[in-house]
């Protein structure tokens, strides 16, 4: 696929790849193999049929593939771009066991594109309403695939976000230059309200209102929550509370959804002349990238080697084109700081690899006396997060793990009667398709119970 230049594309949050033409795509779709028993659609968290939409784009029938990946999927744009493909549809493609695989995400995106442009004439009629009311927690990835199923299926469904724009992680975490918010994310979430699904922003599930009220007042039937995984972590190191330590939530916060790239915008965002991102997945590589776009030095820090790294190999390859330093088999054991209680360095020690952890990478072993600084003005933290406790501390028999996380079964069912969970709230941080996946299985589940009552 086309792409900004590497130099260019460093100074800028414009998207970094440009997407295929009608020709490219037709011509990439010309690869697949149509296997019998296709293993793409068996590794897609949400299983599309990619032959068929692949088959449908082959003829031009771009309205039709189109279709067949909406039976599946309500945000194929969106996937297309953020979605790890290779360890899902591409990474099981037949092609790829001795060369490339065919490109799924590039053609979904592609497909996606197309819709949205020609949304107005592809409409579909809205589905009878069955008389039975959904509320949804969140309009991430999965409280939108959850609301997308259910207003098909005919119910009447309200989404409640707590932040004033739409759209979850896919507005506040992932930068612009991955996913364009007003070219793509917007108007995704505008064909999920062309459902009828209704959509009330600034709504703290909690506080503004509680899962209770919902159940009872406010005459919903079921409610799914939805709402992410937005509590950062930290390492408990010396030094992590000086002036210039944010965790990557706060600071992809800013710059996303608060617009602190753009001068237009007053949102204040510090990254000095040197960054250290620690962490290696897909956030960290979204840190690391943005702060160099703001003017920084940047770095990774991370206690594996490249081989264990957790982020898109996409991600880490345009990281390293736009020149990124990656410091491996290194691990922060300091944060160090100046007179005024400012960062001016983070101490480190060097990392060897051990046995396979219960993740299945080897375990990092740290070498003695191997200590050293990496001078720097800013230190973010990229280490994972949990959902915030606020929904579990006011929701009478809702159950969570020693993590934090909602407990609930794979159809999303939680250890309360009506209230259904999935995406990061159940499973902590993970993907967008795989939160979009726990969404429309929570939503044939919230059938299922209604039907059943």
């Amino acid at each position: 696929m086309r792409e900004q230049d590497p130099a260019l594309r460093a100074t800028n949050f414009e998207e970094v790849c440009y997407g295929y033409n009608l020709e490219e795509a037709r011509t990439e779709a010309s690869r697949c193999l149509h296997c019998r028993n296709p293993r793409c659609v068996a590794a897609c968290p949400v299983g599309v049929q990619i032959p068929d939409f692949i088959s449908r784009l082959c003829e031009g029938d771009v309205a039709g593939a189109a279709d067949v990946i909406a039976r599946d999927s309500s945000l194929p744009s969106i996937c297309g771009r953020v979605c790890p493909q290779e360890t899902q549809c591409e990474g099981a493609c037949v092609l790829g066991i001795k060369g490339e695989p065919v490109a799924v995400g590039k053609l979904e995106r592609f497909v996606g594109d197309w819709n949205i442009g020609h949304a107005a004439q592809c409409a579909a009629a809205l589905p009878a309403r069955n008389g039975r009311r959904v509320a949804v927690v969140g309009s991430g990835p999965a409280g939108l695939a959850c609301a997308s199923d259910l207003a098909k299926m005919g119910y009447e469904v309200k989404i409640f976000e707590a932040l004033h724009k739409v759209g979850g992680v896919l507005v506040y975490g992932i930068p612009e230059f991955r996913l364009p918010k007003q070219k793509i994310v917007e108007r995704e979430v505008e064909a999920v309200r062309r459902l009828g699904v209704e959509i009330e922003t600034d709504v703290i599930v909690g506080r503004t209102v509680t899962v209770d009220s919902l159940l009872g007042e406010e005459g919903f039937d079921a409610v799914f929550i939805g709402s992410g995984a937005g509590l950062p972590r930290f390492m408990g190191i010396g030094g992590e509370n000086l002036n210039g330590v944010v965790s990557a939530n706060e600071f992809l916060t800013r710059a996303n959804l608060m617009h602190a790239y753009d001068a237009r915008y007053d949102t204040p965002i510090y990254v000095g002349q040197r960054v250290v991102v620690v962490g290696g997945g897909n956030v960290a590589m979204d840190a690391v990238r943005t702060a160099k776009r703001l003017g920084a030095e940047a770095t990774i820090v991370y206690r594996r080697s490249e081989a264990e790294l957790p982020a898109r190999a996409e991600e880490v390859h345009h990281a390293k084109e736009e020149g990124i330093v990656f410091r491996m088999l290194a691990n922060p054991v300091e944060v160090l700081g100046d007179e005024q209680g400012w960062v001016r360095g983070l101490r480190c020690v060097e990392m060897t690899l051990g046995e396979p952890d219960e993740s299945g990478r080897r375990r990092p072993v740290e070498k003695e006396g191997s200590e050293f600084d990496v001078p720097c003005d800013v230190v973010i933290m990229a280490l994972g997060t949990s959902p915030n406790p606020l929904l579990a501390a006011t929701t009478s028999g809702l159950e969570t793990d020693r993590r934090g996380c909602l407990t609930a079964d794979a159809e999303g069912r939680t250890t309360r009667a009506g209230v259904f969970a999935g995406g990061d709230a159940v499973t902590g941080a993970a993907t967008v398709i795989l939160a979009m996946g726990a969404g429309r299985r929570a939503a044939r589940a919230i059938d299922e119970y209604i039907r059943t009552r």
